[in-house]
């Protein structure tokens, strides 16, 4: 998966289309990621014991990879990740649009 946690990415499908936040989660398994303050849903708690009260829980739900693209952080524009090798042998994202080196 080319999208890691602590990205910031923005999101191009939804009903959160528009906002640029940062991954929380990667499910790779599922091919999903979870953005702060995207996608949140209410869960309703009832209460365990007598005389207590019943909650709602806010949570960020995961997203569809498909649905994020990552934002650069040195040109700081939405772009596609590409690989390099470097000379140590070491693969590396990359900015397709600036050519820069993606931690």
């Amino acid at each position: 998966m080319k999208i890691k946690k602590n990205d910031t990415v923005k999101i191009i499908s939804g009903k959160d289309k528009g906002k640029k936040s940062k991954v929380l989660q990667v499910l790779p398994e599922d091919n999903r990621v979870v953005v702060e303050g995207a996608n949140v849903f209410v869960k309703h708690m009832k209460p365990k014991k007598a005389r207590e009260k019943g909650q709602k829980i806010h949570f960020n739900a995961p997203l569809n990879v498909s649905n994020v693209i990552l934002i650069c952080s040195k040109c700081n524009k939405q772009t596609r990740i590409g690989y390099k090798k470097l000379a140590n042998n070491k693969k590396v994202r990359i900015c397709i649009k600036c050519k820069e080196v993606i931690d």
